[in-house]
Formats: structure tokens, sequence, C-alpha cells
């Protein structure tokens, strides 16, 4: 391409929702931690090479699908997610590390000996569970 001459309208993406295409043969649950896994959105597993995305913000049956064949709703931002255990149990410490994937609802403070991929970062952490700021660029 080559520089403008004139005025354009350049098109803009705005919002803490974005749709993603789903991955084939997976259901994404609303409230789930979403994932992208081969470009293509799917909820939180214990893999590596998974970027986390953000939330479900509703649930996309892709069971009998390609991929592809459906998008997803994805929110960015800061949802709290339940806590791993034991050595992985994230505290009050930890606020400001990163986190990882264990689950579509559990993060964990370590990545598990290289197992697990990055959730985001620990905004906070209570009894219910772990606050985690989570999406693109996070």
């Amino acid at each position: 391409m080559t520089a403008l001459v004139v005025e354009r309208n350049t098109k803009q993406r705005t919002g803490d929702i974005g749709e993603f295409p789903v991955k084939a043969a997976v259901k994404c649950l609303q409230g789930g931690l979403a994932v992208l896994s081969g470009g293509y959105a799917a909820p939180a597993t214990t893999a590596t090479g998974l970027i986390a995305i953000g939330r479900f913000e509703d649930t996309a049956d892709n069971s009998a699908g390609g991929a592809g064949a459906i998008k997803a709703r994805v929110g960015r931002g800061t949802f709290l997610f339940g806590n791993s255990a034991s050595t992985d149990l994230i505290a009050q410490a930890d606020v400001g590390s990163d986190c990882y994937l264990v689950d579509d609802q559990t993060v964990a403070k370590t990545s598990g000996t290289s197992t697990r991929s990055r959730a985001g970062k620990i905004v906070a952490v209570e009894s219910a569970g772990v606050w985690v700021l989570l999406g693109l660029g996070v």
C-alpha cells in the first residue's frame, strides 16, 4: 500500500467484548475462561501454546461444527476464578504476578513445570478465588 493522500474513515473495534471463531468440536460455557487455541476460541485447559483472551459471555456450542462454524462472544477485563490448591495456591503476596491456566474456571501460581499457559495478571486474592486481569495484550 501507499501512504494516504486523502482522508480515510478507518474502521475501529471498541469495547470490552469481541467475537472469535470457535474451535471445531468444542462447547464454550458462559463464564468460562476463554483462550485461543490455534487461532480459534476454546475453553482453557492445562496445555502450552494457549493465549488467554477473556471470559465467555454466552455459551457457544460448536460440538458438531467445524473450526470457525460459529463465533463466541468474549469479554476482557478482571474476573473472579477458582484458586488452585497445595503448592500452586495463589496468595496475597502474588498480586501483580502472572497466573496460569488449569482449566476453564481455575488458575494456578505456577506453570506446572512448563505444562500450563499464562492466564493473566493477578489483581486480588480472596476466599472466593482469584481476580485475574484477562485479554489480548495483557
